[in-house]
C-alpha cells in the first residue's frame, strides 16, 4: 500500500488512537484486495446504531466507544470515539418509537439505539436512518467517491447517481468516516465501471411489478458483474425512482449487482456502444414472457396458503409517490380483521406523508407507517405470521428464510387486496393462473425459504465474530442463502459469492445478514400462533 503523507501521519498516530486504528484496518483491507492506494471520500453511509446482542454487551463492558472499536474499527484497545471526519449517516437500523406496540420488539432495544443516535450524533453522524439516504438530502455527485453501505443504495449511487462506491462492510465504512479515505478499487476504477452483460428485454417492462422482476433475472444473470440492459422496455418513456430503486434491489438480491446501465436513462451509458466501454457487445441474454413468466413463479414458489396474515410494502423504504398511491388504494376500505399492513419508509418522509394526509388514509383503513427499519432488517414480523403478501421482490426472497413464513408477491394492487380481504387474489391479468412452476432451460432459482424449511442452512457467525485479523477482510459479508440457478441460465449461480478474484476486477463484496435466522421463530400448518423473530444484526 503507498501511502501519501497525510495517510502516514494518521497511521501513526497523528491524529489520535482512534484514526489510527481505521488507517490500520484500512491497509489491511487494501492488502487484502491488493489494492496499492487509498482515495478520498466525503461521504460515508454506514451503520453504528443498530442493536445487536453482541452490541449491547460491548456497551454495557465499555460504552459505545468499545462497541465503535471492537465492531466498526475490529480493534481490541481502547479508544475513544473522535467527531467523523467527513459527512456521515446512519443507513436502516432497529425499529424505533413509533413501533411500541405494533411491533413485537424489545423495547429495551429501541431504548439503546436511541441512546447510541444520541452518542453519535455528537460525534457528527447523520442520523438518516433508511436504506434510501438518497431520498432524504444525501444524494452524491456524478463521479464522487463515496463509502456506502447497503447493497439497494450502492447500486442506486453507482448506476442512477453515478457516484463510485463498492458495497462496504461495517468495518470499512466506519474507518472511512474516520479518516475519510477507502481502497481505490473495483467500481472507484474506470476501466471497472463497464457492462458486463447485455440482456435483450423483449416483454414488457412498463410497471413497478415488472421493473422488479427484471431486476431479478438481471442479477441472476450477471452475478457480481455489471448488466446492460437493451430492447423494449415497455410502454413509458423513462422509469422513475421508484421503479429504478426496485430494479436495484432485486438485482443485487438474486445476484450479487452493484452497477448496471441503460443506455440513454443512465448517466455514463449514454449509448450501447458506451455502455461497452467501445469494446465488441457480448451476446444477448433474452428476457421474454416465457422468462417473466419464470421469475415471477420463483418469487411466489413460496407461497401454498392463500391466507394471508401480514402485508409488507415499502422495500427499499418507500418514496412518497408510493406512499400516495398506498393511500389511494386504501382509501374508504378496511383491513380484513386480523390482517396487519406495514408500510416502511424514512422517518423523514414520514412527515410528508402526514402533512399530505397520506398517514390518515392509511391508519384509517387499519395500516400502519413505520420509519427506520423493516422486518428484514429487524427478523421481525407480527406475531403469529405465517403467510405474508409483498410489493418488493427484495423481502420476497429474504423474509421467508429469515422469518420462517411464506411468501406472495404481487403489484401493490394485489397486496391491498389480500389486506382487505384476507386472501391472495392475483389481479395481474399478465398472467395466467398459477399450475405450477414454469421451467425453462436448467432450474429455477432455490428459494432460500426452501433450505430453510428443509433444515439445510449452515451456521453463519454473527458479523461481529470476523474481522481482517480473523480469517476475512473488513468489507466482507455473510453470503446469502439460496443457492440455485436462474431459468435459461444453469450456470449463474444465486449463491455464495465467488471467493476467487474476478479477471480485470478483483474480488467484489460480500452482502451480510443472509443467514437464515436459528431463533425460536417457526412456521406452523396446524395454525398455532409462532414466536416472533426478533434476534438482531446489524446492517446491510
Amino acid at each position: 500500500m503507498i501511502l501519501t503523507d497525510e495517510e502516514k501521519r494518521m497511521r501513526d498516530g497523528a491524529e489520535g488512537a482512534a484514526t489510527a486504528a481505521a488507517m490500520d484496518l484500512l491497509i489491511r483491507y487494501g492488502d487484502a484486495l491488493a489494492c496499492d492506494r487509498l482515495c478520498d471520500v466525503r461521504n460515508v453511509a454506514g451503520t453504528m446504531t443498530q442493536p445487536s446482542p453482541v452490541k449491547e454487551r460491548l456497551v454495557r463492558e465499555g460504552g459505545w466507544d468499545k462497541a465503535f472499536a471492537v465492531i466498526n474499527l475490529d480493534c481490541d484497545t481502547e479508544i475513544e470515539v473522535p467527531a467523523v471526519r467527513v459527512p456521515t449517516c446512519q443507513l436502516q437500523h432497529g425499529f424505533g418509537p413509533d413501533a411500541r406496540g405494533v411491533v413485537p420488539y424489545p423495547p429495551h432495544r429501541i431504548e439503546l439505539q436511541q441512546d447510541a443516535e444520541a452518542f453519535y450524533g455528537r460525534r457528527g453522524v447523520n442520523i438518516l436512518a433508511t436504506c434510501t439516504p438518497y431520498q432524504v438530502g444525501n444524494i452524491p455527485v456524478r463521479g464522487e467517491h463515496i463509502a456506502w453501505m447497503e447493497s439497494s443504495a450502492v447500486i442506486y449511487a453507482n448506476s442512477v447517481l453515478g457516484a463510485r462506491t463498492d458495497c462496504e462492510g461495517t468495518a470499512s465504512a466506519g474507518a472511512a468516516s474516520l479518516t475519510g479515505k477507502i481502497p481505490c478499487w473495483g467500481n472507484h476504477r474506470d476501466e471497472n465501471r463497464y457492462g458486463t452483460h447485455l440482456i435483450d428485454v423483449r416483454a414488457p417492462v412498463d410497471s413497478f411489478l415488472d421493473w422488479g422482476m427484471l431486476g431479478y433475472f438481471a442479477g441472476g444473470v450477471a452475478g457480481e458483474e455489471h448488466p446492460v440492459l437493451a430492447g423494449a422496455l415497455g410502454g413509458r418513456v423513462r422509469p422513475d425512482l421508484a421503479d429504478l430503486k426496485h430494479f436495484g434491489a432485486a438485482a443485487a438480491t438474486s445476484g450479487g449487482v452493484e452497477l448496471y446501465h441503460i443506455p440513454g436513462i443512465t448517466p455514463e451509458a449514454p449509448t450501447l456502444e458506451a455502455a461497452f466501454g467501445g469494446t465488441k457487445t457480448p451476446e444477448p441474454v433474452r428476457y421474454g414472457p416465457a422468462e417473466r413468466r419464470a421469475v415471477y413463479e420463483t418469487l411466489n414458489s413460496q407461497g401454498t396458503r392463500t391466507d394471508v396474515d401480514f402485508v409488507l410494502l415499502g422495500c427499499p423504504h418507500a418514496s412518497v409517490d408510493q406512499v400516495r398511491r398506498a393511500a389511494a388504494a386504501l382509501d374508504g376500505r378496511r383491513l380484513h380483521p386480523g390482517i396487519e399492513l406495514w408500510l416502511m419508509l424514512p422517518r423523514a418522509l414520514k412527515d410528508v406523508a402526514d402533512r399530505s394526509g397520506y398517514t390518515e388514509v392509511i391508519e384509517r383503513a387499519g395500516g400502519r407507517l413505520l420509519g427506520d427499519s423493516c422486518p428484514a432488517m429487524s427478523r421481525v414480523a407480527p406475531e403469529g405470521t405465517r403467510v405474508f403478501a409483498t410489493d418488493s421482490a427484495k423481502q420476497a426472497h429474504y423474509l421467508p428464510a429469515i422469518c420462517g413464513i411464506e411468501a406472495w408477491f404481487g403489484t401493490l394492487e394485489d397486496c391491498v387486496d389480500a389486506a382487505v380481504t384476507g386472501r391472495w387474489h392475483r389481479q395481474d391479468t399478465g398472467f395466467p393462473q398459477r399450475q405450477g412452476v414454469v421451467r425453462l432451460v436448467g432450474v429455477l432459482p432455490e428459494h432460500p425459504a426452501a433450505r430453510h424449511r428443509a433444515g439445510r442452512h449452515d451456521h453463519q457467525p454473527d458479523q461481529h465474530q470476523v474481522g481482517a485479523r480473523r480469517g476475512c477482510h473488513p468489507g466482507a459479508h455473510a453470503h446469502r442463502p439460496g443457492p440455485g440457478s436462474l431459468p435459461g441460465h444453469p450456470h449463474r449461480r444465486l449463491g455464495p459469492r465467488r471467493r476467487h478474484p474476478r479477471p480485470h476486477r478483483g474480488q467484489t463484496r460480500r452482502e451480510e445478514l443472509t443467514a437464515p435466522c436459528r431463533c425460536a421463530a417457526t412456521s406452523s400448518h396446524s395454525g398455532t400462533a409462532r414466536t416472533a423473530c426478533t434476534t438482531s444484526r446489524p446492517g446491510r
